[in-house]
């Protein structure tokens, strides 16, 4: 038998260690390779994210145009339709003129009209979502990518080395899906990024600012841990041949929210110089963020350094913050809640309320309802 008090019944505290991502479950890639470990022990997989721009531009607009037709699209886009779909298609078309006839079979029984089969199944194959199992290990990077590389062209893919499952503290090793969200919206603004030079709070992977590397001059993309800095480099390096044609360039270094200074200790790896930092200082017009609201004392630290950092600026910035809702049943509300998301918007009305005499904050959403260039299952919380 185990004594509980009172006050623990009323205050249960459930721990987990490891924090998953499922975007790598929802990407066309036939397989996801493990290609080594990192300097911790963790195994690193490279994925590749399919992208839908420059070549393939035309193709997916005309994709989104079909989809929004309505639902004469699903029988359309079938061009193989069996005998028995095109009755039905037309049966319905006859009851949906007359608006009252029902249809009856030979025995007088009410015949329900169903969607073809045929058309279903491509439409299912247009979601590009089947489950991927990470379990293939090579040792030899060329034959491994061997085959990935005759799948894909090197114009329309983002190789990315990640993680998997990880504690807390190494989510910024995952992939997640607000990073997409705010690549699409890079790719949606092209004109508006272009020779921007910018800065990233909580890069993680760097996925972003690759993205936004290929149309802005600059890109500081920041983060803290050598190993999580390590793997970014790794990831801009496989990407160049996407900014070269721009002109961009992306710089990984550390930026801890948890400082009020840069390092710039040269013997630190990723650490600034003082070059760089009046650089930022002079030219920076974007900060941007992805997915780093999930931790109530880091979310105080983030706008903490934004504060100081623009603050800072030279010019007037835009700070673009994109983020999951993530709902979660809590004990203590006994209800759905979503705690990190209402400490996110408390800090952003307590931005936009502040008052400075150097510096006014406005804050405006942004529907998420822009093109989508990347392969991957945008929600309705993101």
């Amino acid at each position: 038998m185990v004594d509980v008090t009172e006050e623990e019944m009323d205050n249960p505290t459930f721990r987990s260690d490891t924090v998953l991502s499922d975007v790598h479950l929802h990407c066309p890639n036939k397989r996801h390779l493990m290609v080594r470990l990192n300097a911790v022990g963790q195994p690193v997989f490279l994925s590749y994210f399919k992208l839908l721009w420059n070549t393939e531009d035309l193709a997916f607009e005309k994709h989104v145009e079909e989809v929004t037709t309505g639902a004469e699209h699903q029988y359309r886009s079938g061009d193989k339709l069996c005998d028995k779909d095109r009755s039905n298609l037309k049966k319905e078309r006859e009851l949906n003129s007359k608006g009252v006839e029902a249809l009856l079979d030979d025995d007088g029984d009410l015949e329900v009209v169903r969607r073809p089969r045929s058309a279903s199944d491509l439409e299912a194959e247009d979601l590009l979502r089947d489950i991927m199992c990470p379990v293939i290990l090579m040792k030899g990077r060329e034959d491994a990518f061997e085959d990935e590389e005759q799948e894909c062209t090197c114009s329309n893919v983002v190789k990315i080395e990640h993680t998997m499952a990880t504690p807390l503290e190494d989510v910024g090793k995952q992939v997640w899906r607000a990073a997409f969200l705010l690549a699409d919206y890079i790719l949606f603004k092209r004109d508006t990024f272009r020779c921007c030079s910018v800065l990233e709070l909580g890069g993680g992977t760097g996925i972003t600012s690759i993205i936004m590397g290929t149309v802005a001059k600059r890109v500081y993309c920041t983060d803290v841990g050598e190993d999580l800095l390590a793997m970014c480099e790794q990831n801009v390096a496989l990407n160049k041949h996407l900014m070269e044609p721009g002109g961009g360039e992306v710089k990984v270094k550390e930026l801890d929210w948890l400082k009020d200074k840069f390092c710039t200790d040269p013997e630190v790896p990723y650490s600034w110089s003082e070059e760089e930092i009046a650089d930022l200082h002079d030219h920076c017009s974007v900060i941007m963020a992805a997915d780093v609201f999930y931790d109530d004392d880091l979310t105080d630290a983030l706008f903490r350094t934004l504060h100081r950092i623009t603050r800072n600026l030279r010019n007037s910035c835009t700070v673009y913050l994109a983020l999951e809702k993530r709902l979660n049943f809590t004990l203590r509300h006994m209800d759905v809640t979503c705690e990190a998301y209402s400490h996110f918007r408390n800090n952003l009305n307590d931005l936009e309320n502040l008052q400075d005499r150097k510096i006014k904050y406005t804050v405006e959403p942004i529907k998420a309802d822009f093109c989508q260039f990347l392969v991957y299952e945008r929600i309705e919380q993101l």
